[in-house]
């Protein structure tokens, strides 16, 4: 497996990062304090942290769902503050080509949401920025089959890449094959698993559901199964949160889940 810097997070053995943050910026306030709280929790557990929030949800189910803040550049100026504030290297999707090279200047990891992880000008994009590639697996597409997604960002001579398993369509549900672990690992990256998204059910409503007491399941499982790290949404509010309210983590849960989590992946390593 390639060793994958980012900021002063490794993805190498023996190292077990957490990319965790809110679904979509709310505001300004409330992405510092709750990056200041996922900080304090990870710094006494010794667990590298990459922060993560949305500037714009644009996949959320209907047109009146909230999307975020007023525009990239006022996203991209919350999450610069996060990174100057407190020094956490920070990890933010693109949706759109155009949109890359005005979020590299900010962000440390450029995120491929599952839905466009095989639009090549969007990979391409993305690779030429030299900045971390995380690309989530499409809920839709074998793993072995991300083969070929990693070799689109390698094409631009890019190889910082993360490989994510988010869960595969089964009818209009999810379900979570750990076999892919192993599988997405023989490409040669990272394998992060998101735990929280893994745990919707898309169904047929206006908004996207889930099953958040599935998440500590999931998450042990994919870790007994040898990921090389875990990426959860977290929110001090979830029920009330502006985005996925059924399948974030609660923020005074997560020390606890994150104690499990590193017992498994000391057992297992």
């Amino acid at each position: 497996m390639n060793t994958i810097t980012i900021g002063n997070v490794k993805y190498e053995s023996g190292s077990f990062p957490l990319i965790a943050g809110p679904c979509v910026i709310e505001s300004r306030d409330h992405i510092l304090m709750m990056a200041e709280q996922i900080q304090k929790i990870t710094s006494t557990m010794n667990i590298p942290l990459i922060f993560k929030s949305s500037f714009d949800k644009a996949n959320r189910s209907a047109i009146d769902s909230f999307r975020g803040p007023d525009s990239l550049d006022t996203g991209l100026s919350i999450l610069n503050d996060v990174k100057t504030e407190l020094g956490i290297p920070v990890l933010t999707d693109v949706h759109l080509p155009d949109q890359c090279k005005a979020v590299a200047e900010v962000s440390d990891v450029l995120q491929i949401p599952a839905f466009l992880c095989r639009q090549t000008d969007l990979l391409i994009a993305a690779g030429k920025t030299g900045k971390a590639i995380n690309i989530k697996k499409g809920q839709f597409l074998a793993p072995g089959k991300m083969k070929h997604v990693a070799e689109k960002v390698e094409s631009t001579g890019n190889k910082n890449i993360l490989l994510t398993e988010r869960g595969t369509s089964f009818g209009y549900s999810l379900v979570s094959d750990m076999t892919s672990i192993p599988v997405m690992q023989n490409v040669g990256y990272p394998v992060i698993f998101d735990a929280t998204h893994s745990a919707q059910l898309p169904g047929d409503q206006n908004i996207t559901g889930g099953q958040r007491n599935m998440i500590p399941t999931l998450a042990k499982a994919a870790v007994a199964a040898g990921c090389n790290g875990i990426f959860m949404e977290v929110h001090n509010d979830p029920s009330n949160a502006k985005s996925d309210a059924s399948t974030q983590w609660p923020l005074d849960n997560l020390e606890d889940l994150l104690g499990k989590l590193l017992k498994i992946y000391e057992a297992v390593h």
